[in-house]
């Protein structure tokens, strides 16, 4: 398909989005479909209409919200100054929005995006405000893949027209990130291509009446002053605004500090006439100090602050979707040479997903849309264990991965199918970060490929008695048969579709020290959607786009919350194939990334709660310090020493915490089951039924601790146990009594008292220890139970406070709000999955405590060996010399 084609389908799709948005009620599938007929015949389009369908309609439904943010009441700043300047002409910002519709984005998309950072400027200080110095630090919170560059870039555009003259845009740590961003900015902003070679007008600059930015960075080359200091320029030179965009590396920041002192600093050391704003891309990666507070801040992070220092009128955004390590810069830290840290102390703005978004709440704690798309990795440790070294030999792959590789064929002759041919459509590998190991997988996978490809060649046309006995076309029918019989399409017509999905396909290793390239752009000049397979380590789990995403395989160790999410790149949009859609991991990543996704969403509440109570994103930081989940998050860099003890507060307000690492003893869960029985009894006389369990309001918190400190736990969950008890004793003096709901799958009676056992998977369970699926015991929505019908539409209007797009259904979070006392809940579980323990009965128990209690920590003493138990071994690539960073 010529790029000319391809150029009409787009203008099509442009004019149906256009028009639809345009309609007073959302349209019917039918009426898309009738309008885009229409628009075809008008430019005489007879091609095939069905991708154009598909995306207009995805964009009908696409809604966002304005999101929420959570500032320093205690300023004197005023968020409304660009609503009352009347001389901003808003020439970049609308010059963005047509680039963005004329990429395809909804119309409603664009006009929210520019709501969302009109927003955002306004936490920032006027450009043109009196005073001789003020600086501004904020962080922008989005989800991953979610579209935060987009963010950025239309604030950059908006920063730029109310009149910051000089812009820094810290990429990622590597060339092909920077490269990435670059590439974007300049199609998006800069409106010139910045490659040396083809120096031409695109994207915004196509209008010759477009102001172009000033920038000597480009796609080929980072800063440098050499660079600089032949330009022979100053910032003050320009009447339009100067952009650079560079790499997170102490050098190029070294670099630019010196340039920025020696030519455009004044008298007095400072750049006092130029509004600066600098965007922190990834602010969590190599932006924090890691270093001991007695010590030097790192490299770094000490670099961006000296650059931020030398400007008297500075603004600081970081943008992460990945916060824990933000949070956890000392707001108090302060050095003459750098002055202050990078702590969100102005502002912190939780941007919200739009409704298409494939996000971790679909991937993970949708119970009906996970069980097609995650798929559990139970055979790699054999052949690629998680702990090995860079010159470990690779004989052979897992059959897992081969399986995934068969889905992605399959998923990829689906997609043309239906009509997404000249879509890309990728698969991700991310099994390593050694490079040597990477190059082994990719060899390995080639072979396959090539066994594969002739076997589709020999077979695909041949009728299915022959086909089907080739061993290849055997795997293949059988994962289309397991995974895909019904999305749509037949097996007679995948299979005829299969040499297609080979045209365009090709395998790649992506790291800092490969030169191979995913240019999907130079596939969409020609009209053609790539078909890539990624193999990669760092590379792949930070800031890279990995465009049209399928199908991902990634067996890693790490148990660090902001390693894991930015692992995840398979959050994003996935229009017209979301339910082909794998993601194959271990069991292990499977629970921390639900139990991930759990943690942020309860996060972003409480931003949504302070934001009520007109808290400061301080306070926000003290409260996320003291996060029962903060031990888990601490990253790589937060060492300690053998043997160390470590004091942390902790803070459980609004949380659940539960018994999740239980033991399948017969004789200790029997104790337990009496325990059971006892507390009902002791408790009897007071009990509602609830559908699902008996209901007692307003329990003694005095008995509700003689339960757990009575109940025989496994040894893992000691010092949680102990956490459990010290902050029910701490908040008794506000919540004297609780409630206890005994969960019961189809109820108990009270004459023979036994609580009916919920099923739990057991995989990979022994007699020491069963560690449930997802850290998860209670089911969603479980805390609603005894809530009073006045209490539920409380929770629901709390749930659509600014959730505007959003989903009203409450969540667990909510429920707990609005019940605002301690809740004990106790289940008894039976193993499925495992024969071993069929029959068995399992009790525990969970506590979830109400919200407001900010000021309330418990302190909670852990040692190395506890510490490491929770976080997992180490996937620190500093620790090897040879790795792909």
């Amino acid at each position: 398909m010529s790029h000319t084609v391809f150029t009409e389908e787009r203008n099509i799709a442009n004019a149906l989005i256009s028009g639809l948005a345009n309609m007073t009620e959302t349209p019917t599938p039918e009426q898309v479909e009738e309008k885009a007929k229409q628009i075809a015949a008008i430019f005489g389009y007879t091609g095939d209409l069905r991708n154009i369908i598909s995306e207009a309609r995805t964009s009908v439904v696409t809604h966002m919200g304005a999101g929420i943010s959570l500032v320093d009441v205690n300023v004197n700043h005023d968020d409304q100054w660009v609503h009352k300047r009347q001389d901003i002409t808003w020439a970049y910002a609308g010059a963005y929005g047509n680039f963005l519709l004329k990429e395809g984005w909804p119309p409603q998309m664009v006009n929210r995006l520019g709501e969302v950072t009109t927003n955002i400027l306004g936490h920032l200080q006027d450009p043109l405000s009196e005073g001789t110095t003020w600086n501004r630090r904020g962080l922008v919170i989005g989800h991953v893949q979610s579209g935060k560059t987009a963010n950025y870039t239309g604030l950059i555009a908006r920063a730029a027209d109310a009149g910051y003259k000089f812009i820094i845009v810290i990429a990622g740590i590597h060339n092909n990130l920077r490269k990435q961003t670059q590439q974007r900015i300049d199609e998006a902003f800069i409106g010139r291509s910045s490659d040396p070679k083809d120096r031409r007008r695109i994207g915004v600059g196509l209008d010759p009446k477009y102001p172009n930015p000033v920038t000597v960075t480009n796609i080929h080359g980072d800063f440098t002053k050499q660079i600089a200091d032949e330009s022979g320029w100053k910032i003050n030179d320009f009447s339009k605004p100067v952009i650079f965009i560079i790499k997170k590396n102490v050098s190029t920041l070294k670099s630019l500090h010196k340039w920025l002192k020696e030519l455009n600093a004044g008298d007095g050391g400072r750049i006092s006439d130029v509004p600066m704003l600098l965007i922190d891309d990834e602010a969590d990666n190599a932006s924090i100090n890691t270093n001991k507070e007695d010590l030097d801040p790192t490299q770094t992070n000490a670099k961006i602050r000296e650059i931020l220092s030398l400007f008297a009128k500075s603004c600081y955004v970081g943008y992460t979707a990945t916060p824990f390590a933000n949070i956890f810069i000392n707001p108090d830290a302060y050095s003459d040479d750098v002055r202050e840290d990078l702590f969100p102390r102005d502002f912190i703005y939780c941007l919200d997903a739009p409704t298409t978004y494939f996000g971790a709440e679909k991937v993970f704690l949708n119970e009906e849309t996970s069980q097609s798309i995650v798929k559990t990795i139970d055979d790699c440790e054999n052949f690629i264990p998680y702990v090995h070294k860079r010159d470990d030999s690779i004989h052979e792959l897992p059959p897992s991965l081969y399986r995934a590789f068969d889905e992605f064929i399959i998923a990829r002759a689906i997609r043309n199918l239906r009509g997404q041919s000249r879509k890309h459509c990728s698969m991700m590998i991310n099994v390593s970060r050694f490079v040597p190991v990477q190059k082994a997988v990719r060899d390995l996978l080639s072979l396959r490929e090539k066994k594969i490809r002739e076997a589709v060649r020999a077979s695909y046309a041949m009728p299915e008695d022959v086909s089907s006995r080739n061993s290849y076309m055997q795997g293949l029918k059988q994962v289309f048969e397991a995974e895909y019989a019904d999305v749509g399409v037949s097996w007679s017509q995948v299979k005829a579709a299969l040499n297609g999905v080979f045209e365009h396909l090709h395998l790649y290793v992506i790291n800092s020290k490969s030169d191979e390239v995913l240019d999907y752009k130079k596939y969409e000049k020609d009209g053609v959607g790539l078909t890539a397979i990624a193999v990669g380590g760092l590379s792949l789990s930070r800031g890279l786009t990995i465009e049209g995403l399928t199908v991902s395989y990634m067996y890693r160790n790490t148990r660090m919350y902001d390693t894991l999410l930015q692992m995840g790149r398979w959050f994003g949009y996935r229009p017209g194939y979301e339910d082909l859609c794998r993601v194959h991991l271990s069991r292990d990543s499977i629970n921390w990334y639900s139990h991930i996704a759990e943690s942020a969403e309860e996060l972003e509440q409480q931003v949504r709660r302070m934001r009520q109570r007109d808290m400061t994103p301080r306070e926000f930081g003290m409260y996320v310090l003291a996060h029962p989940d903060r031990i888990l998050i601490v990253t790589a860099s937060n060492k300690m020493r053998a043997g160390e003890e470590v004091v942390i507060n902790q803070n459980l307000t609004g949380r659940l915490i539960e018994t999740t690492a239980l033991t399948l003893d017969p004789e200790i869960n029997g104790e337990n089951e009496l325990l059971i029985e006892r507390f009902w009894n002791r408790l009897r006389g007071k009990a509602k039924e609830t559908g699902k369990g008996w209901f007692f309001p307003d329990v003694l918190i005095d008995d509700i601790e003689w339960f757990i400190v009575k109940f025989k736990h496994h040894r893992d969950a000691a010092l949680q146990k102990s956490t459990i008890l010290d902050y029910l004793e701490a908040i008794k003096w506000k919540f004297p009594k609780g409630d206890v709901l005994f969960v019961s799958k189809g109820g108990c009676s009270p004459e023979s008292f036994s609580l009916g056992a919920q099923e739990r998977t057991a995989k990979g369970a022994s007699k020491e220890k069963w560690l449930l699926s997802g850290y998860r015991l209670a089911s969603r929505g479980d805390e609603k139970l005894g809530l009073t019908s006045p209490q539920i539409a409380a929770a629901e209007a709390e749930a659509a406070k600014g959730d505007e797009g959003k989903t009203k259904e409450p969540s667990d979070f909510h429920y707990r709000v609005i019940r605002n006392k301690p809740l004990l809940m106790i289940h008894v579980l039976e193993p499925k999955d495992n024969p071993e323990f069929s029959g068995y009965r399992v009790p525990a128990f969970g506590v979830s405590y109400p919200d407001g209690l900010s000021g309330k920590e418990v302190r909670v003493v852990a040692n190395r060996i506890w510490l490491e138990q929770m976080q997992g071994p180490s996937d620190d690539p500093d620790e090897e010399e040879d790795h792909d960073d």
